[in-house]
């Protein structure tokens, strides 16, 4: 599981070195695609080909704007696989997508992680952790349990 927050450097190449503890489930390899909310999403090749797969359904390519989001998602994608120091390149598109310069952090969200540049992350946070937003999704999660 990808948990935690990170704060590494993209250098000038637009490489990042992942956290040493993502390191091992990511090894396999990554696909770096465009989040909401401004980030990148970095998911284990596994994990995106099973969400993939879930998504080629008829009844779901029937639905013009999942049509769409496939689309976007897809033509953004870039899979690759970590060297051996653990760099990952974060493509230009992404980058400029995501307003990706030197300073970035990196959120572990579980099976994925997430690439802020950092100021909109921190910004993020603020905004999310105010309680109006916290206490409704708390009663979403009590409820699935």
């Amino acid at each position: 599981m990808l948990l935690g927050t990170h704060t590494p450097r993209l250098d000038d190449k637009g490489r990042l070195f992942l956290p040493a503890k993502f390191r091992d489930e990511l090894k396999a390899g990554v696909v770096l695609t465009k989040g909401q909310d401004r980030c990148v999403v970095v998911w284990p090749v596994a994990g995106f080909e099973a969400f993939a797969q879930k998504l080629e359904t008829e009844a779901l390519r029937g639905n013009d704007d999942i049509r769409a989001y496939l689309r976007v998602l897809f033509s953004s994608a870039s899979d690759q696989v970590p060297d051996a120091q653990g760099r990952i390149s974060v493509p230009a598109p992404l980058r400029e997508f995501a307003h990706l310069a030197r300073e970035v952090t990196v959120v572990g969200n579980g099976r994925t992680c997430e690439i802020w540049e950092t100021a909109a992350w921190e910004s993020y946070v603020a905004e999310k952790e105010d309680e109006s937003y916290v206490r409704p999704a708390l009663e979403v999660v009590r409820n699935l349990f």
